[in-house]
């Protein structure tokens, strides 16, 4: 066990868990910049004096997660001792950011190389730099969760979640998004692949404008944030991480967990 200061830049969309309630896959930097993953996280069921903001530095305890093979897999020790720290901004287009981000991490582009990085067990996080965004796709899914899931995760709410024993009458489970989102890319090696991309920004914008629109209006809108301004206007690098269950067994086990996408910065060159 160790304390631990992280610098948050990724949180997944819940996802049911017959034992947790929901699942929500938590990952930042540690001051090294080097990857770390907090699975499972307990973010929804933190206080809101807890509750951390993506490229904000938290300190706490965390140990190494013995069930989970993934290497930068960590436990939450005492959710109630989370520190919240500085918030890292934007200014100077996203200069600080990058600092922190990209200088200390390889910037992948091949996505061979990334895959042969989670099959030999060596990482299981990493930031890729597509050759080109190609498209986006969006599929219909399932509009509700499957019932044997939800009523495992209802049976464990009232049971008392693994981070709160007392029964919670307030809490709800997040809804179910009713499409999957995907990019389309191409790699450095002409390799075009489809990603599932499954961070809380896209489920939340996906929500945020539901609010106005019908459900196929909403996904083309989040279709346009998406390719439109994150693939054609800004410098747009994808977080990927495997899941627990493919990691090494699956032929491409990663999914998007995350976008980073500063402002494309035109550097003039001296004549």
């Amino acid at each position: 066990m160790a304390k631990e200061r992280v610098l948050i830049a990724v949180k997944t969309y819940p996802t049911l868990s017959r034992k947790y309630t929901e699942l929500v896959c938590t990952a930042g930097f540690r001051e090294d910049g080097s990857w770390i993953r907090i699975y499972p996280s307990p973010f929804r069921f933190l206080t809101d004096g807890q509750r951390y903001k993506k490229y904000q530095w938290i300190e706490l305890d965390l140990a190494k997660n013995a069930k989970d093979p993934r290497p930068e897999s960590y436990n939450p020790v005492n959710i109630d001792d989370i520190a919240l720290g500085d918030a890292v901004g934007t200014e100077q287009d996203w200069a600080h950011r990058k600092k922190l981000i990209c200088e200390p991490n390889i910037i992948h582009t091949n996505l061979e190389t990334i895959i042969a990085g989670a099959k030999s067990n060596k990482f299981s996080l990493a930031i890729f730099k597509p050759t080109e965004i190609t498209g986006f796709i969006i599929e219909a899914s399932e509009p509700d969760w499957e019932m044997g899931k939800l009523e495992a995760a209802k049976a464990a709410l009232d049971q008392g979640s693994l981070f709160d024993e007392s029964k919670s009458d307030d809490f709800k489970i997040m809804p179910k998004l009713p499409f999957k989102f995907k990019y389309r890319f191409v790699d450095d090696a002409g390799k075009v692949s489809n990603m599932m991309i499954e961070d809380w920004e896209i489920g939340q914008l996906y929500w945020n404008c539901l609010k106005d629109s019908t459900p196929r209006e909403a996904a083309k809108k989040v279709r346009q944030k998406y390719l439109d301004d994150f693939a054609h206007t800004k410098d747009l690098h994808l977080f990927l991480g495997t899941t627990r269950r493919w990691h090494v067994s699956a032929p491409n086990p990663y999914v998007i967990i995350g976008t980073f996408h500063p402002p494309i910065t035109n550097q003039l060159s001296l004549l």
